[in-house]
């Protein structure tokens, strides 16, 4: 099949299996250009591992200090009629890479918030990792979650929490500014959003984790979070999502208590603002992003993903100092939080319309990025030619 891409709105509905590849293989050579990770972790358990900071979190142990993974996520499969999704790819590409380097790696397909799921997670530990588990990474981007007890199924939103909230926007179909208006949500949706982005689902999963003895001494776990700039608070941090990140803070500070037993840790990161498909249907974001790209870009300061978590793992959980905020937070956003980098975006908010948009945005980059999550756009791949879209993850039967 010759694989092109088909976007809709915030998604796009096909993705490359070679061109995946060839993405999962960029950031592998970008790990393998830097130091070797001294003292990383050894053992290690992904949860929401396909596709941006999750899959960056399981290529940097495995290629930075040989670490054996574990990865979950909830992806679809290809097939000879119609392709998979791209966290399928990505993490067919990455098992075949890391199997050909001695190192373990094993995927579970399937719903992350299930009993089911953590059960076999265990046994995989248990028999097939040594038993215990050292680093515990907590990555889901889910719209919905199911209660594993009691059956009811909660959704996300993405509402304000204040009133109604309007600002500008990228129609990233049309490549314009244009003006959105986002509402308020009910006490039910936040408390909706709360269950499926906040930590209720990560703390059952270290409760599992330690009630079953799989948790080494020492052993850290790590959720992301974003708070970003004041211009998008209203949508973010003072909105829906930001009611589920300060609720993801609570679990870490629960979680540390618990851990301080096994002499573990746990903590909360506060990452840059990219291009991911979760982050791609916010409003107001992808503008923001697409200004703050050039900004950073032409100050050198520009990260993606990989260097992201790299930096993570080499400056801050493994380097002896996390170097927290004073939430206890770690901030590996602080180069895209500068006052230099947020003055110049700020001003360029201001005055940003169509008129001037791709003099002062990045907005090449912004579909740059958001092509090369759906294998599109690589170096080296032929786009032209035939490509198996029934590629699979090979330790998944299908």
């Amino acid at each position: 099949m010759i694989v092109s891409p088909k976007i809709r709105g915030f998604i796009c509905t096909t993705a490359h299996p070679d061109g995946c590849a060839a993405h999962v293989q960029e950031q592998i050579d970008y790990v393998k250009s830097k130091p070797k990770l001294e003292n990383g972790p050894k053992n290690v358990l992904v949860i929401g591992a396909s596709t941006g900071y999750g899959l960056a979190s399981r290529i940097v142990p495995a290629f930075a200090s040989g670490a054996n993974t574990l990865g979950l996520f909830f992806e679809k499969p290809g097939s000879e009629k119609r392709t998979g999704s791209a966290g399928w790819y990505n993490s067919a590409a990455f098992e075949k890479a890391a199997t050909a380097e001695g190192l373990f790696a094993k995927s579970l397909n399937g719903d992350a918030f299930s009993h089911e799921m953590k059960a076999q997670a265990v046994d995989i530990i248990k028999n097939e990792m040594g038993g215990k588990i050292d680093l515990v990474v907590y990555s889901l981007a889910s719209p919905r979650r199911t209660d594993p007890d009691t059956g009811e199924v909660y959704k996300s939103v993405l509402k304000t929490t204040g009133g109604d909230y309007t600002n500008k926007t990228l129609n990233t179909d049309k490549g314009e500014v244009e003006e959105v208006t986002i509402g308020a949500a009910t006490p039910e949706e936040i408390e909706h959003t709360i269950k499926v982005m906040g930590g209720e689902d990560w703390e059952l999963w270290m409760n599992a984790l330690s009630d079953a003895g799989v948790l080494a001494d020492g052993v850290k776990t790590v959720a992301y979070s974003y708070i970003g700039p004041e211009l998008t608070w209203p949508i973010y941090t003072d909105g829906t999502i930001g009611q589920a990140k300060k609720d993801l803070e609570k679990s870490c500070a629960q979680l540390n208590e618990k851990l301080s037993s096994l002499n573990g840790e746990a903590y909360v990161s506060v990452n840059k603002a990219l291009v991911t498909q979760a982050s791609s249907a916010i409003p107001v974001v992808p503008l923001y992003i697409s200004i703050l790209y050039k900004e950073m870009k032409e100050k050198g300061l520009h990260e993606g993903c990989i260097e992201q978590i790299e930096r993570l793992f080499a400056d801050r959980l493994y380097s002896g100092d996390a170097k927290l905020d004073e939430a206890g937070r770690i901030r590996i956003d602080d180069w895209e939080m500068r006052d230099d980098i947020q003055s110049a975006v700020a001003e360029k908010w201001k005055t940003v319309s169509n008129e001037n948009f791709s003099e002062i945005a990045d907005f090449q980059g912004y579909q740059d990025e958001f092509l090369k999550l759906f294998g599109f756009g690589l170096e080296g791949v032929n786009y032209e030619a035939d490509t198996d879209p029934a590629t699979g993850v090979p330790s998944i039967a299908e």
